[in-house]
């Protein structure tokens, strides 16, 4: 009896060892199944050491793009000091120590390329590290900010109003807001002596845009911003996000991404038989069940207009299966209810 108590317990014990890791693999075998991301693509990554946690890189003359694999920043040397674009949360505690790499110069300045707490939350740390840190931020930005009173995103100190012209020693900085991503307005950051243009959650260079075209809040605007991109003389596009640095080509390239993805839908909703698919529906919810017939509607044209996306680009760019419903279904607000 003892020894068979005994080998009892003992098997209890395996199985409770085990009982997690199964738990597990039943957790793992819920998620959906996503497509590797292309190796064309991977082969493009910069590579971040991670035992320090962050990459700078210089991508010209006096022009530094710092990246943790998943946010970019950016900063220029001067000569009289060095100006930051953006302190994302992720890394901005070594941003002072990815600039002293490169330059012996001060950090004397930050520029807010939008409110959106991913890209300037880290603001607070460095405004406490660095004595008089100067920080810059178009109008309606800093007007955002001042309803949040958010101390992780300390308020301006120097505002301006749609447009102006930055110079600090040997670098000049042209910033313009532009109006396709956030509602207070994004800034494009280009510095037209290098070819060097900033502008932030536009595009992931490679990849498909992030979720909703990027959060954008106004589609209208968002499907001309690439023009607006390649109006300028760059070759270098910092995107803001992952390790990928863009060009000219990739702008192009989300271009036709994002007028396929909208054209696509635009001639799924047009040429639906609505009152067809709603009289379908019907059958089964009812007529007064309002919401569940527009979402039977809504969800058939998103999903075919999804399936035919990931058949033309899926090949071409990544995350094509990740976001490429959530693109369907901004353009369809867009087609549907703006256009």
């Amino acid at each position: 009896m003892h020894s068979l108590r005994t080998r009892v317990a003992f098997w209890a014990l395996i199985a409770a060892a085990l009982l997690p890791w199964g738990a597990q693999a039943q957790d793992l075998d819920k998620l959906p199944n996503y497509v590797p991301v292309l190796p064309a693509v991977k082969a493009r990554a910069l590579a971040v050491d991670a035992s320090k946690g962050f990459l700078v890189k210089e991508v010209k003359p006096n022009v530094y793009v710092v990246t943790d694999g998943i946010y970019q920043s950016a900063f220029v040397t001067s000569g009289k000091g060095v100006v930051l674009f953006d302190a994302p949360p992720s890394f901005a505690d070594k941003l002072p120590a990815a600039v002293a790499e490169v330059t012996t110069e001060p950090i004397t300045q930050i520029v807010y390329s939008h409110a959106h707490l991913d890209h300037i939350a880290g603001t607070a740390g460095l405004k406490a590290k660095i004595p008089g840190l100067q920080i810059l931020a178009e109008e309606e930005t800093a007007r955002f900010l001042r309803e949040k009173n958010d101390p992780r995103r300390p308020l301006p100190t120097r505002t301006f109003k749609g447009q102006t012209t930055l110079k600090l020693g040997t670098m000049t900085v042209e910033l313009k807001k532009g109006r396709s991503h956030s509602p207070e307005g994004d800034l494009f950051v280009y510095v037209p002596s290098r070819r060097f243009l900033m502008a932030i959650d536009t595009l992931a260079a490679g990849h498909v845009p992030f979720m909703d075209f990027d959060l954008s809040t106004n589609m209208h605007e968002y499907l001309k911003v690439f023009d607006r991109l390649l109006a300028y003389d760059f070759d270098v596009l910092v995107p803001g996000h992952l390790t990928y640095l863009a060009d000219r080509a990739d702008v192009q390239m989300s271009k036709d991404y994002a007028l396929d993805v909208y054209k696509t839908v635009k001639r799924i909703h047009d040429g639906t038989d609505q009152m067809a698919v709603l009289s379908k529906a019907a059958s089964k919810y009812g007529w007064d069940n309002k919401f569940a017939l527009f979402r039977t509607l809504l969800d058939g044209v998103i999903d075919q207009c999804a399936a035919e996306v990931q058949g033309r680009w899926g090949e071409k760019l990544a995350g094509v299966d990740v976001y490429g419903s959530s693109h369907c279904r901004a353009a369809l607000i867009y087609a549907r209810w703006d256009d």
